[in-house]
């Protein structure tokens, strides 16, 4: 999978911001939509504290491992990694935004990938909660789902 690529559309997505911030939810935030965790030398840092480039890219980095390695649980170690490179950044996309409770919810979006039948996929991912939160990023998400 072009992680670079993936990188590239999250930043649109998640936005990228090289200082702590507070989230939507009141949590410190850095980067590309990553929350502090207790094991950051970020931790108990004020908002507005700048963070480095290479800093930010480094938790990315290990955010997307995560969000990679929750796809592999959810549609399988071998299944996933033969889905088409473009369906992959999109799962990995959408993963990051919700994580895989959420995205395990979606049955019917589910089952269209694991069928290869990537139209209803989109379709189905326009059918629900998620889609009506985030409309702009998810149309964005269904449309590349649509002409793999």
């Amino acid at each position: 999978m072009n992680r670079e690529a993936v990188f590239e559309q999250l930043k649109i997505d998640e936005g990228v911001v090289y200082e702590i911030y507070k989230d939507h939810l009141g949590y410190p935030t850095l980067g590309v939509g990553h929350l502090v965790l207790e094991t950051d030398a970020e931790n108990g840092l004020d908002v507005g504290t700048p963070v480095s480039e290479e800093r930010v890219r480094e938790c990315f980095e290990a955010d997307l491992d995560l969000a990679i390695a929750e796809c592999h649980a959810l549609y399988g170690e071998g299944e996933f990694g033969n889905f088409p490179d473009e369906v992959q950044q999109i799962l990995v996309n959408m993963m990051f935004n919700m994580g895989r409770t959420r995205l395990s919810k979606f049955k019917k979006f589910n089952a269209a990938l694991e069928a290869g039948d990537w139209a209803t996929a989109a379709v189905e991912g326009r059918d629900s909660l998620w889609y009506r939160q985030v409309t702009n990023r998810a149309e964005r998400l269904m449309e590349r789902m649509e002409a793999v």
